[in-house]
């Protein structure tokens, strides 16, 4: 496969991570090597050519016209970039270029354009849009440049920043002016290679502001091939970089249209009260079609909250009106806590809140207080100290502890038995829900037999549950969308969020039939298990196709220079 080959097919292989970026620098990277157009034996040798730009710059000089350039530091065997075609050189930048430090007072000089490393896009030499002098409002020295000149910026992140000028104007004095003896276009295409880069990188040697000097920049090693050749490289180039434009177009507007489809397809399944008959058309057709609305792991991660929402909305699954209705198990759960109620002289339940969507048949509105038999912080820094920590011993569940709605335990955060029966109030029992109440809210868990007896830890919360509720279902009710923006809008404190009590007992939420409640979480469960392989599919496909873009390239370089060497 050659590179005009590789070129032509190259769209195939536009999906993968930052493929086009790197077309491009491949692009570069087989220009300055002189492997991109072919030579031609009847072009005069760059050697012939750095002798009469050696007197050219020599005259421009003595008539003041450029500055004196820094004394030519010879080249050493070890510093050949690559191997060269024919007819090709190496030279000193400075022996290619002349570097005009010429600080100016800018308010002399209001009218012209002003550039700063941030009107040049990295990599790829484009100039984005500027203002003149006067509407910058500049006021230090700033170097003055002519149309035919170049721009650089010397300072790190931003070695990769040039461009070419045709106008004259202004630059910040972060940047060098530089007047150019070669083709001016090839040398802007060999300033944004990698090999350029990476030698301005070893010789940006500050440490406070990290920046390459005008002495590091002079000596600077450059490829230069014939100037016919030079000219031959940058219109090749040019045309390359117009294609890898459209296929950088058609990626984006291949992007846009799947971004608009999945956008339109969550909307309208997140819609508050949609028309029931078209919803379920609809959301049928979404459920069964995931793979079109998750090209991206953000798309896959909308989704996913996309699927707690209908949830508990009571819009994932059928009801069945066979179920008892979640208002008559409630009852029977209310006798119980009445008693309670008059037993240990509590004030009564309040009523709860309207809800900001439609119940479906069979669900009751409730505050969270109603659902719950016990709700318990776990033991503040007073209760549990740092030497009570011991390796081996009882897990201490906090936040950390809590993955992806499971429990896994942090190694240091343990605690002997002594601790433990000192704290025993703070246990956790198989069936509890174990809550965060800092950092991200909603983040739970449902304790386990294998976690029955661990111990709560100061940052979260003990959830025990009346037998209105499923454990499962609490766990994902909490994770939804709806109860996060509940939790996180009514969290209090600044620089960490961190819940109370009484704000998770006052929220009002919707309750399906325990029944329902079980088949929502299998439900959820089958489609997560979806989300998780569409994850695990798009990942491996953008390594795979990484891959393959990293392999063609190197076959294409390895097929060039084979053929480099055999000619």
């Amino acid at each position: 496969m050659n590179a005009e080959h590789l070129l032509t097919h190259f769209d195939r292989l536009t999906d993968a991570p930052d493929a086009i970026p790197r077309l491009r620098r491949f692009i570069l990277d087989l220009a300055v090597r002189g492997k991109l157009v072919e030579q031609d034996p009847e072009d005069e040798p760059a050697a012939e050519l750095l002798k009469r730009i050696t007197k050219d710059f020599s005259r421009q000089v003595a008539e003041g016209k450029l500055n004196k350039p820094k004394p030519v530091k010879p080249l050493s065997a070890k510093e050949g970039l690559f191997s060269l075609p024919r007819g090709w050189a190496v030279a000193r930048f400075n022996q290619v270029a002349a570097i005009q430090s010429n600080l100016v007072d800018p308010k002399r000089y209001k009218a012209l354009p002003h550039i700063a490393p941030d009107n040049i896009e990295s990599w790829t030499s484009r100039l984005l849009p500027y203002v003149s002098v006067g509407e910058a409002g500049v006021h230090s020295g700033k170097h003055l440049f002519s149309a035919g000149a170049i721009l650089y910026s010397k300072i790190r992140p931003n070695l990769a920043k040039v461009a070419k000028v045709s106008f004259d104007g202004l630059c910040s004095a972060d940047m060098y002016p530089i007047h150019v003896l070669i083709d001016c276009d090839f040398l802007v295409k060999f300033m944004i290679t990698e090999s350029f880069v990476a030698q301005a990188v070893k010789e940006d040697n500050r440490v406070a502001m990290p920046k390459i000097n005008q002495s590091a920049l002079s000596d600077i090693v450059v490829p230069v091939p014939p100037l016919a050749e030079q000219h031959r490289i940058v219109a090749k180039v040019d045309e390359l970089m117009a294609l890898c434009d459209r296929l950088e177009t058609a990626r984006t507007e291949r992007e846009a249209t799947r971004d608009r489809l999945a956008t339109a397809s969550l909307t309208r399944l997140n819609a508050p009260d949609p028309d029931p008959a078209v919803f379920q058309n609809h959301a049928a057709s979404a459920l069964n079609n995931l793979t079109p609305l998750t090209t991206r792991p953000d798309q896959i991660k909308a989704l996913r909250q996309t699927i707690l929402n209908l949830a508990v909305r009571g819009k994932l699954v059928e009801q069945d009106p066979e179920d008892e209705p979640a208002g008559e198990l409630l009852r029977r759960v209310a006798g119980e806590k009445a008693r309670e109620i008059r037993k240990k002289k509590m004030s009564k339940p309040e009523p709860p809140d309207s809800l900001a969507f439609e119940l479906p048949a069979g669900w009751a509105a409730v505050r969270f207080s109603n659902v719950l038999t016990e709700l318990q912080t776990g033991p503040f820094g007073s209760s549990l100290h740092q030497n009570d920590y011991e390796m081996g011993g009882t897990p201490v569940i906090n936040p950390a502890s809590m993955r992806n709605g499971r429990i896994v335990p942090v190694e240091k955060m343990a605690v002997g038995e002594n601790t433990l029966e000192r704290l025993a109030t703070f246990k956790l029992r198989a069936g509890d829900i174990v809550m965060g109440r800092r950092g991200e809210m909603g983040r739970c868990a449902v304790v386990t037999e294998q976690e029955d007896g661990w111990l709560c830890g100061t940052g979260s919360l003990i959830l025990r549950l009346s037998r209105c509720l499923y454990p499962e279902y609490l766990a994902m009710l909490i994770g939804s969308p709806y109860m996060r923006e509940y939790l996180g809008g009514s969290a209090v404190g600044t620089t960490m969020q961190n819940l109370n009590q009484s704000i998770l007992l006052k929220m009002s939420i919707g309750l399906p039939p325990l029944a329902e409640q079980r088949r929502i979480v299998v439900k959820v469960d089958e489609l997560m298990t979806v989300c998780d392989r569409l994850e695990a599919s798009l990942a491996a496909g953008e390594e795979t196709r990484g891959r393959l873009v990293e392999a063609v390239l190197r076959g294409v370089v390895s097929r060039e220079m084979s053929d480099y060497a055999s000619g």
